[in-house]
């Protein structure tokens, strides 16, 4: 067996008094992609800061290549090869790949920047990588997120990293630019530069990693090799019990009632043609790859890019969507997929933000309903010191409960839900799936966009498939034969099969 590249021993660490993290132990061998899974809150990126060189242990040793280390500095852990890819990137939009992968470490020629140098080093590592088709030369604004995250990881690479940390490298990425991930970090590890990797996507955990290590409660759990774990044994060491089958049935007495939401030849600038309708007590899931015009099909419902042609009906009445407060008066919701950006005001207390559309758009009436906001947060399970609390140091699947709380208090007819679960662990998915079949128990029309195919088909009672601004193909998930259910639904999504809809 390879000797460890890196071994973390008894790691300790606090804040204010309170441990964080109590003695985990982590080793990391040469060429491996080795994931670190927990909750919210499990004590993943204090781990991973701390072998960055952000924060310092309290107590515990951390060896790389069997030489004791301690790192003060972020610049000190790159010297010695350990890089962090971080979920926010740290580049300059204004400059060059190359200049912002050389950053402060200019080559230079005669007392000045040897631009013609540094491009060629860059080229060479993009090179190494396996990378075509992206310009040293090209400005950072105008590359794509994966573009982005490949020129994060090659000025890891420039630095001679020997480890790289990556903390949800997939939360911003299309299925499509996810594959390119994955041909990367094999060449990663063909190159021996080894991988922790930190995702709440467990296909990932089992697509790429070689090992995994649970924390929960800042505790070590297990460190298991992959290929010895199913799902549900790894679901059961994260959250501390089986999620049997992961996804919710259906709750009894959940039925389908009239179409609440209606669309007939809907179309604008992006979307062409669209039949759609949707009925009391129905969740229909929306796939499709990125640019497919399933957030834009939420955007024209929403009032936000209107269509320009066709009709829209709610519970049977012509409705005229042109903003989103009017699509608010019609009782339809949108639960946008970037909430931190789109959906909450951070500095602002949970209170608040469960009051946003409600004072938005029924001031009159705000006080009355608002009285219903404490009960509501109540039944949504937020963990939170208080209802104070500023949002912005909630977890994610907490924030994404502030999110949810701000349109139950207005009681919409029709939910639209835009990738509800980006970002959220294990648990806090549970917790959300089982509110949308609560949602749909009591009668609310629910509209389910995901890149995660596993989410549409367990969730959904049909699958729209977009491609193109069109709806290329619908399925019936009942129908759906287990096996080959993901790969249908990609056949639509690509073009490849026309035949297999409605």
């Amino acid at each position: 067996m390879t000797a460890p590249l890196l071994t973390m021993t008894g790691i300790q660490k606090s804040f204010l008094g309170v441990r964080v993290l109590h003695g985990v132990d982590l080793t990391v061998r040469p060429g491996e992609v080795h994931a670190l899974v927990g909750e919210n809150g499990a004590g993943k990126s204090t781990l991973m800061k701390i072998l960055a060189g952000v924060y310092t242990a309290d107590a515990g040793t951390v060896t790389l290549d069997g030489e004791p280390v301690r790192f003060g500095h972020p610049a000190a852990a790159q010297r010695a090869g350990v890089s962090t890819v971080f979920q926010e990137f740290n580049l300059l939009p204004d400059r060059t790949v190359a200049e912002n992968v050389y950053l402060g470490r200019e080559p230079r020629r005669r007392g000045m920047v040897d631009r013609r140098r540094m491009v060629a080093d860059t080229r060479r590592l993009l090179e190494d990588l396996g990378v075509t088709g992206l310009s040293a030369r090209a400005r950072v604004r105008n590359l794509s997120v994966a573009e982005q995250q490949i020129v994060e990881i090659v000025k890891a690479m420039s630095h001679d990293a020997r480890i790289i940390s990556m903390d949800e490298p997939t939360a911003a990425l299309a299925g499509r630019e996810v594959a390119l991930l994955y041909r990367l970090i094999e060449r990663l590890k063909q190159l021996g530069v080894a991988v922790l990797y930190v995702s709440h996507r467990l296909k990932e955990i089992f697509d790429l990693c070689d090992r995994v290590t649970v924390l929960k409660d800042g505790a070590l759990v297990d460190t298991s090799d992959t290929a010895d774990l199913t799902t549900d044994d790894l679901v059961r060491k994260m959250v501390g019990r089986s999620i049997t089958g992961f996804f919710p049935p259906k709750l009894p007495g959940t039925a389908l009632g009239d179409v609440r939401l209606r669309v007939t030849g809907g179309g604008n600038t992006q979307l062409d043609g669209v039949d759609l309708s949707v009925r009391s007590g129905e969740i229909v899931g929306f796939a499709g790859l990125q640019g497919s015009g399933r957030t834009e099909l939420a955007h024209a419902l929403f009032g936000i890019a209107p269509f320009t042609v066709g009709r829209v009906e709610v519970d049977g009445e012509g409705a005229r969507i042109r903003s989103p407060r009017q699509a608010v008066r019609y009782g339809i919701g949108l639960v946008t997929e970037d909430r931190k950006t789109q959906g909450l005001a951070l500095n602002q207390s949970i209170a608040a933000n469960a009051r946003l559309v409600l004072d938005a758009v029924r001031p009159r009436s705000a006080g009355r309903a608002a009285k219903a906001v404490p009960g509501l947060l109540s039944s949504l399970e937020l963990v939170a010191r208080g209802h104070d609390q500023e949002v912005r140091f909630l977890s994610g699947g907490n924030q994404q409960k502030v999110v949810l709380a701000k349109w139950l208090v207005i009681e919409p007819r029709v939910m639209i839900l835009d990738e509800p679960t980006r970002g959220i662990d294990v648990g806090a998915k549970h917790a959300v799936y089982t509110l949308i079949r609560e949602l749909a128990a009591a009668g609310m029309a629910i509209l389910l966009i995901s890149s995660e195919l596993s989410e549409v088909i367990g969730m959904a009672d049909r699958i729209v498939v977009m491609r193109d601004g069109v709806i290329s193909g619908e399925l019936d998930a009942a129908r759906l034969p287990a096996d080959t259910a993901e790969e249908t639904i990609m056949a639509l999504a690509t073009g490849q099969n026309t035949g297999a809809a409605r």
